[in-house]
């Protein structure tokens, strides 16, 4: 019986599944994340203005992320949105921590777990942290956020433009529909 191969599969997984997991948690080429970062004037809540599609969100209207500390100095992430075909919210709770220095907009999120995917602030309203643009491990994955259910037409341009000249597929972007009271 030959196992000869299938150890040098193994020997290898570990390796494997330290690539991917990190991969995960990485920052797309090319896009760097904010720098002076403060995470307490982030924290509260953030509604979804715009995204592109993917499955854990397929279908959702009124999402919004809340942001608090943890005790364990990581943040709790509480997704929350309205999924119309069932008539009812629905929530993912969920805890992140920095990739690298808390001055550096890049975290990693994770949901369920000892799996993490990256969130990557591209971009930030500095002054009043009143918008931010954010990304995941890949181009796949991109929200415009803001402090209120809307934000204005020009600064969402600006930072449609940002996203489309760094690559992602901003013709793609749905449209977040802010019409229901979350509570």
């Amino acid at each position: 019986m030959k196992t000869h191969g299938l150890s040098r599969v193994f020997r290898w997984l570990p390796l494997l599944a330290c690539v991917v997991l990190t991969g995960c948690a990485g920052v797309p080429s090319g896009i760097e994340p904010v720098q002076d970062f403060e995470l307490p004037r982030y924290l509260g809540t953030w509604y979804e203005i715009a995204r592109l599609d993917h499955s854990f969100e397929r279908g959702l209207s009124n999402v919004s992320a809340t942001y608090t500390m943890r005790k364990d100095g990581g943040v709790g992430v509480l997704n929350r949105g309205y999924d119309e075909k069932k008539g009812r919210w629905k929530q993912a709770e969920g805890k992140a921590y920095f990739v690298s220095k808390p001055t550096t907009g890049h975290l990693k999120v994770s949901f369920f777990g000892p799996f993490y995917g990256s969130y990557v602030i591209i971009a930030l309203d500095q002054d009043q942290y009143s918008y931010a643009l954010v990304c995941g491990p890949s181009r796949s994955y991109l929200w415009i956020l803001a402090r209120d259910t809307s934000l204005d037409p020009a600064v969402m341009a600006e930072l449609v433009a940002q996203a489309k000249e760094l690559g992602f597929d901003t013709d793609a972007l749905i449209l977040v529909e802010h019409d229901q009271s979350d509570r």
